[in-house]
């Protein structure tokens, strides 16, 4: 196990992560589906990467987004993985200051990033839906690119104050933090120090993010609903849905555990803690994993493109 130190300094020279509390004598065995979730993830993304690198047919706005989306998971899923196997297989909890304050900044920074993409998708099937025939004409590569850029300033932007503010507090009786990761939170209750500012301007950067990014994608699929349903016949309405099914299934993938991790870690105080932490490592694992199947399963140009490129190399 761990040594827990009581003494006081400003900023420790490293933190140690418990992992799951109240988990311990079952990490191994957890480890096992996290792994697994991890390798589906590297290869999935990976994939998708590849494939719309190198296939001419997908160099469309969707697919360009897509590799956005893919490049985004690939760095949430290592930016926790890596170290949480470490504490599993290894029981090595340690982890220095500085290298605390940049998986934090990384692990919430490109949540944000997240979310802007799935705004970006959504507004490219309004787009190819609403207006089809101004599709190329509105998203052009520079469009797409301008995009693309907004969505990771945005999230890398908004969140900078946290690791500043982080660092900024004194630290007491204990450098033991209750997790898996480096969860802003979890590390700022360890301070000595009142910290409503984190809280606060955490909670802030949360809504302002999630409030307008939900609103942007409701506001699109309306205009999508609208214009589906004026379509004359329902042939061609179940055509044009079935080209938004796989960015709805990736929107619920991605916000539902969130609003759960979120929901759960702020106003209930009778949940173990081990479910928090459990919850929050869903949130980080589950869409990267998902993603890349769930466009590969629905988008039939993906989907041919793997069935091709397997194809070639078995024979």
């Amino acid at each position: 196990m761990f040594t827990v130190n009581f003494t006081a300094f400003t900023n420790p020279s490293y933190f140690i992560l418990m992992g799951i509390p109240g988990l311990e004598d079952f990490h191994v065995w957890i480890s096992i589906p996290f792994c697994s979730m991890y390798v589906v993830a590297l290869i999935g993304n990976t994939t998708v990467l590849f494939i719309i690198k190198t296939e001419a047919v997908l160099h469309e706005p969707m697919f360009y987004f897509l590799s956005m989306l893919a490049t985004t998971d690939l760095v949430l899923s290592t930016s926790t993985l890596p170290k949480m196997l470490g504490i599993f297989w290894f029981n090595y909890h340690e982890i220095t200051f500085h290298a605390c304050l940049t998986q934090m900044y990384f692990i919430h920074a490109f949540s944000g990033v997240e979310s802007g993409l799935l705004v970006a998708m959504a507004l490219d099937r309004y787009v190819a839906i609403c207006n089809p025939l101004r599709h190329t004409s509105i998203l052009t590569n520079v469009v797409v690119a301008q995009v693309g850029t907004v969505a990771l300033l945005r999230g890398l932007v908004l969140m900078t104050p946290h690791p500043f503010l982080v660092r900024k507090w004194p630290y007491c009786q204990t450098n033991v933090v209750p997790h898996t990761y480096c969860e802003h939170m979890a590390v700022v209750k360890l301070a000595c120090a009142d910290i409503s500012i984190n809280s606060l301007y955490s909670l802030a950067v949360i809504i302002l993010i999630v409030g307008t990014d939900v609103t942007c994608i409701c506001f699109s699929y309306v205009q999508i609903l609208r214009t589906v349903f004026s379509l004359p016949s329902k042939d061609a309405r179940l055509k044009t849905l079935s080209t938004c099914g796989s960015h709805v299934c990736v929107i619920l993938i991605f916000y539902i555990p969130a609003l759960f991790s979120f929901l759960t870690h702020r106003f209930s105080k009778q949940i173990p803690r081990h479910t928090h932490i459990l919850l929050a490592n869903m949130y980080l694992l589950v869409p990267p994993m998902l993603n890349p199947i769930i466009y590969g399963v629905r988008t039939k140009q993906i989907r041919e493109c793997v069935i091709q490129l397997f194809t070639n190399k078995m024979s």
